[in-house]
């Protein structure tokens, strides 16, 4: 079972549109309205494969009401803030482009923060397989909120995989005892503070963070596939040309598809960029069923040339 935390989820609208004009009036070609947070989309995409997983998320106001709604059967534990649960925007457009317009969410108290932190170490004590813990922090939270993550799930004894970035990756990266670290490759480059141009380049920033006591990194790169750093290895991935729809939730599902898979490295990441490559090609945040992912179409190299650049895989 494969536990998800998400402290800021949101209801995620999106909007499609033939091509994104500043200043114009457009047309919308279709409009959904999806329960969201990058936890939650670990989850829904766990759920939809039919892995055992649970959701841990606040949820406050007419916002939380709708997200409630929209997690549908999705097993899950929602802990009760005063603030208004946030609603993004994301708009895409006919050729793949996505732009997102995340809001900031609400401000979560002290007393909130500790009772969201209560609530996973209850379900922590249930043993699941693993805790995600995703997403931005809402205002309020401190920015060590994952280190805490990490240290509560230490002491269950539950590996961690992190999925977040600035400040809040930088305080975790940094503690330690990450299990599984899935930054994508902008984020990866903020937290080392320089430019990643080559897989040796990603490869060594990757093992610099994992010097600080963390497991393995997981750095997803878009178009470009995903590279995976583990037990002293690296390995590099990459799935056919689709038509992209969507690129919102697509390095959740990457991270699902790691984390519900069993068998080698390899195959972990192989089944990786099989669910992030089919959910690109999906609506919204629409989250692939296993009819969508083809395994076999994806190459996995390991131990790949630390020259080739990231800009051409």
């Amino acid at each position: 079972m494969i536990l998800t935390l998400t402290p800021n989820p949101s209801v995620d609208h999106t909007l499609e549109v033939d091509r994104l004009v500043r200043g114009e009036v457009l047309r919308v070609g279709s409009t959904r309205a999806q329960a969201g947070g990058k936890g939650v989309n670990v989850a829904r995409a766990l759920r939809r494969a039919g892995a055992a997983t649970r959701a841990v998320l606040p949820v406050g106001g007419g916002g939380g009401a709708e997200l409630t709604a929209l997690l549908g059967d999705l097993p899950c534990v929602t802990v009760p803030i005063e603030g208004e649960t946030r609603a993004n925007i994301a708009v895409t457009e006919a050729d793949g482009t996505t732009t997102k317009l995340n809001a900031p969410g609400p401000v979560l108290s002290p007393e909130e923060t500790d009772a969201l932190l209560r609530a996973l170490a209850e379900e922590l004590g249930r043993g699941p397989d693993w805790v995600v813990a995703s997403g931005s922090l809402p205002a309020g939270a401190p920015d060590d909120l994952y280190v805490r993550v990490a240290e509560l799930a230490a002491s269950h004894g539950v590996p961690l995989a992190l999925d977040t970035s600035g400040k809040p990756l930088e305080a975790a990266a940094r503690a330690g005892s990450v299990s599984l670290l899935k930054p994508n490759h902008e984020e990866l480059a903020e937290l080392v503070g320089r430019d990643l141009p080559t897989v040796g380049a990603v490869t060594g920033a990757a093992r610099e963070v994992l010097d600080r006591g963390n497991g393995s990194a997981l750095v997803t790169l878009g178009g470009h596939g995903a590279i995976l750093v583990a037990s002293g290895h690296t390995w590099w991935a990459r799935g056919p040309q689709v038509r992209t729809r969507s690129t919102v939730g697509a390095g959740d599902c990457a991270l699902a598809g790691f984390l519900g898979t069993d068998g080698s490295p390899a195959e972990r990441l192989r089944r990786a960029v099989a669910w992030g490559t089919a959910a690109v090609s999906l609506p919204g945040t629409t989250v692939p069923s296993p009819d969508d992912v083809a395994t076999d179409a994806i190459t996995v190299v390991a131990d790949p040339d630390p020259q080739w650049s990231v800009d051409t895989l």
